[in-house]
């Protein structure tokens, strides 16, 4: 059937008007971009062809073949920007019409039309273009149909492309409200900014302005570098299109905007610069981070802006949180089942924080520890202690939550971490009935420890050999295997060390101490003395199977495990009571014993020297009923001819 585009819409569009939602064709798609993907498009109204961005939210329509080269939209939402010189139309929202056309009209690039003909050229009195030679607005032939949109009128014939009248309107751009405090007189020919989506924001544009609420502020942060003294903050924003992006004030602009800015208040910024974000730094979906200076200008919104949500959540299973990255940001939402009480902690550089462990469960199947520091502590894991002794489990969101996996998966929380208690919406209450209503007994397991016995994730049959051979521990995340392997050698020399016995919060510090002058124990680390040390297995050890030897490092329970005593003892026996021969005989009665070996293998820097660390998880003496068992289960998988 005939397909009628609205011709003449992109002249109207790149003159200022993008009120219409105008029929076009995409001719052209093209993924550009290397931080972020990005598509340009090549669209046409049938009489110019011009170039448009999609905004990175639109991606997924292109990936999942919803618009595609010869789609005719039509454009929802869009504006027109200047980039280098040149017009490009950025696409923020746009809908399918008809998914596959041939090319419709002649179009010509809208840089190339002829600029001469008169229908085509912008009308400088209307402030948009004059697109048509039929001036008889007030004729409505049969078969005609009218699209209405504001004052802006399409008249077109079905079966044809002949747009029988197109004189939009140009609405009145908007205007923040004046602010006169610091700024002096206003310029009478300066343009007034206008408001654009935060997905439209690029480098390359003029005035403009969003208007975004706070979802979440940072702490004023001081810092030294070879520049001086300064200070720092930041805080992100959400508009009603969904668009996010964090904005960075430094030193005199920190005096003018730190008191200003509220979270959940919505604000009209003008006047900032954009720069790649820092990735590391900044997990918003968006390609770009803001900066404010001194010529920025952060003007309240007095009406409440009920377009734009509180809050922006991208919650993911617990049971994902298994496969992230280390260091991944990201949402979660779960149950809270048990609450730790809050305990001093030491940070290495010597100042003391808080620390509470929390769990959460969720309906995957899977709970994880929720670690809070600092003030989360006392304001809301107080609160949640409280509800939880009360018999009450209350529901948990955390928005921008750092995942750790230092003992299995966990999470913790940052400087720019949110926690909401018992919220209200769709998730929360989804959860909560599924609670209710015999979730509460559903078993669940934990992802943050390293649950070895039965565990699918450090099952994984290795020899030796294959460790060196398949780069094992050279990737980012750490690799867990089993092997198979007896004991070769055992270092007697360095088999343990003396470790300090004081506790910070509920973890032994176990540092190496010395002895201080006075036969005492003193420990760098607690920077305290004391009569007593504790001994813990540093135990070298190389192991070998029919493919190969390797060393590993086994630690206090593994080394337990091997040795069948502790350090201490095995110390004693050779230090204290000099019973060389008995120490001999513990070390002989493990060596050649055929073990099941918990391996994790992790590439380290010792130095400036990069090297495989091999980690004894744990050991255990080779059932022979448990694997022959195995080794028939593997023989199964064989078919013989």
């Amino acid at each position: 059937m005939p397909v009628n585009l609205t011709a003449n819409s992109i002249s109207a569009i790149i003159a200022g008007d993008v009120n219409a939602k105008p029929l076009v064709q995409v001719l052209d798609i093209k993924l550009i971009g290397s931080t972020q993907e990005r598509y340009r498009l090549l669209i046409s109204d049938s009489v110019l062809t011009q170039h448009a961005m999609l905004a990175t939210q639109l991606n997924e329509v292109v990936k999942s073949g919803r618009i595609r080269k010869g789609s005719v939209v039509q454009l929802i939402d869009y504006i027109c920007s200047t980039i280098q010189n040149r017009k490009i139309i950025v696409v923020l929202n746009m809908e399918t019409i008809i998914p596959d056309c041939e090319v419709i009209g002649n179009p010509k690039m809208f840089g190339d039309f002829d600029s001469g003909v008169q229908n085509s050229v912008p009308d400088r009195n209307y402030g948009t273009a004059a697109m048509t030679n039929n001036s008889n607005l007030g004729t409505q032939n049969p078969g005609r149909t009218n699209y209405s949109n504001g004052n802006n009128l399409i008249s077109r014939n079905a079966g044809d492309n002949n747009v029988q009248s197109f004189r939009p309107t140009v609405q009145p751009s908007f205007q923040p409200p004046p602010n006169y405090k610091n700024h002096g007189a206003i310029m009478k020919n300066e343009a007034p900014a206008r408001i654009i989506p935060i997905a439209a924001l690029n480098p390359y544009q003029g005035r403009w302005a969003i208007k975004a609420r706070v979802t979440a502020k940072g702490d004023l942060r001081r810092y030294n570098n070879a520049r001086g003294d300064g200070k720092v903050f930041s805080f992100d924003l959400l508009d009603s299109d969904g668009g996010e992006i964090r904005v960075t004030c430094f030193n005199t602009v920190v005096d003018r905007f730190y008191d200003t800015i509220e979270v959940g208040k919505v604000y009209m910024i003008s006047r900032g610069s954009l720069k790649p974000a820092q990735k590391t730094f900044n997990h918003l979906k968006n390609e770009w981070e803001m900066f404010l200076d001194t010529s920025s200008t952060v003007d309240l919104c007095p009406d409440e802006d009920t377009s734009i949500p509180q809050q922006q959540f991208s919650f993911r299973p617990i049971s994902d949180i298994e496969n992230v990255e280390n260091n991944s940001i990201l949402d979660v939402i779960g149950m809270v089942i048990s609450v730790n009480p809050s305990v001093p902690i030491l940070r290495k550089n010597g100042m003391e924080t808080q620390r509470r462990i929390l769990n959460l469960k969720d309906e995957s199947g899977r709970s994880v520890e929720l670690t809070l520091w600092g003030d989360f502590c006392n304001r809301e894991g107080q609160k949640l202690q409280a509800v939880v002794e009360a018999g009450h489990f209350p529901v948990l969101a955390v928005k921008a939550g750092k995942v750790n996996d230092f003992t299995g998966k966990s999470i913790g929380t940052i400087s720019s971490t949110q926690l909401f208690i018992e919220p209200d919406f769709p998730e929360a209450r989804d959860l909560r009935e599924w609670f209710d209503q015999g979730g509460k007994d559903v078993a669940s397991q934990s992802i943050s420890r390293e649950i070895i016995p039965g565990g699918s994730k450090n099952e994984i049959r290795k020899n030796v050999s294959q460790i060196k051979d398949e780069g094992l521990g050279r990737s980012v995340k750490p690799d867990w295997i089993t092997v198979k392997a007896t004991i070769s050698f055992i270092k007697t020399d360095t088999f343990c060390y003396t470790a300090c016995p004081l506790m910070i919060g509920d973890r032994q510090c176990n540092k190496k101490v010395t002895r201080s002058g006075n036969s005492r124990w003193l420990c760098d680390r607690c920077n305290q003395e004391f009569e007593e040390c504790d001994y813990r297995y540093l135990l070298q050890t190389q192991i070998q199977d029919h493919t190969g030897l390797t060393w590993v490092t086994a630690f206090q329970e593994s080394g337990e495990e091997i040795l069948g005593c502790s350090a201490e003892e095995l110390y004693k026996l050779k230090h204290e009571e000099a019973d060389e021969l008995r120490f001999a005989e513990i070390i002989k009665s493990c060596l050649f014993t055929q073990f099941m070996f918990r391996l994790k293998i992790k590439e380290e820097i010792y130095g400036e020297e990069q090297r495989v660390k091999i980690t004894v998880v744990k050991a255990e003496k080779v059932n022979s009923s448990t694997e022959c068992g195995y080794l028939l289960e593997q023989i199964s998988k064989f078919s013989f001819g």
